[in-house]
């Protein structure tokens, strides 16, 4: 007895005119479908667009602030004492650090033990933890520093000045430069207010005072507690390696 195979039968296709009649007709009998899908292609595509360009701007915008504001910034702090008291760097240490081959230019700030207030009545607990600095003359070129509103200090005999950080002209009421402020005893005239300071947050809460003027109202010695280092872009971390044992060889 023989049995016949026969082939499994072939499936069936649509030919090419049969499709393009079936998919008009899914067009006309539910159009609202069509109408949500290409919505949802083009605000996906939008989207993404959109993501790519607030990428390429925010990059753009960072590019233009490290650009203003200098990636070669270099800080020297000592730290504490171990009574929890800010520590001095040597005086001299402005000039060593002024030997190092790569380095641009220098500036320093001193902390004083004087205090800033509004006026002469307020409590002596009451500053708003603003720091009273002896600042360089060029420290406003050097670090990174930008005025919002009047002058730097200036290195004639004008009289008692102050410059304020952004901060502390907040917490003393000040908005515009003229007024006068009790700082150490003395009435210091604020000729300038400086705009906020991303590379060194804190002189935003300092009351910047002349390095001679503090020298000879304010008892400042003269040895800075910040040493601002602007380097050679190419030779930054070089630089850095060094510098501790350049402003104090002992440590």
């Amino acid at each position: 007895m023989s049995v016949l195979l026969r082939p499994p039968p072939r499936p069936a296709r649509l030919a090419p005119d049969d499709v393009v009649r079936v998919g008009a007709a899914g067009l006309r009998t539910r159009p609202l479908r069509i109408v949500l899908s290409a919505l949802g292609i083009a605000i996906g595509i939008a989207a993404m667009l959109a993501v790519v360009g607030i990428s390429a701007s925010s990059r753009a915008d960072l590019d233009r602030t490290l650009r203003a504001l200098g990636t070669n910034l270099l800080t020297v702090a000592p730290g504490q004492t171990f009574s929890g008291a800010d520590a001095h760097l040597p005086p001299e240490s402005l000039a060593m650090v002024r030997r190092i081959g790569p380095v641009q230019a220098v500036t320093a700030t001193g902390r004083l033990d004087a205090k800033v207030y509004r006026n002469e009545h307020i409590p002596a607990g009451e500053n708003g933890s603003i720091s009273v600095l002896s600042a360089q003359p060029d420290l406003l070129d050097n670090a990174g520093v930008h005025l919002a509103g009047g002058r730097w200090l200036s290195q004639g005999p004008d009289g008692p000045t102050v410059v304020l950080g952004a901060g502390s002209a907040q917490r003393l009421g000040v908005g515009t430069p003229g007024p006068r402020v009790w700082l150490g005893g003395t009435w210091f005239s604020v000729v300038g207010i400086l705009a906020p300071t991303p590379l060194a947050p804190e002189l935003d809460s300092a009351a910047l005072v002349g390095w001679s003027v503090a020298q000879r109202l304010l008892d400042f010695d003269g040895s800075p507690t910040t040493i601002y280092v602007r380097a050679d872009e190419a030779s930054v971390e070089q630089v850095r390696d060094v510098l501790a044992a350049t402003v104090n060889p002992q440590a």
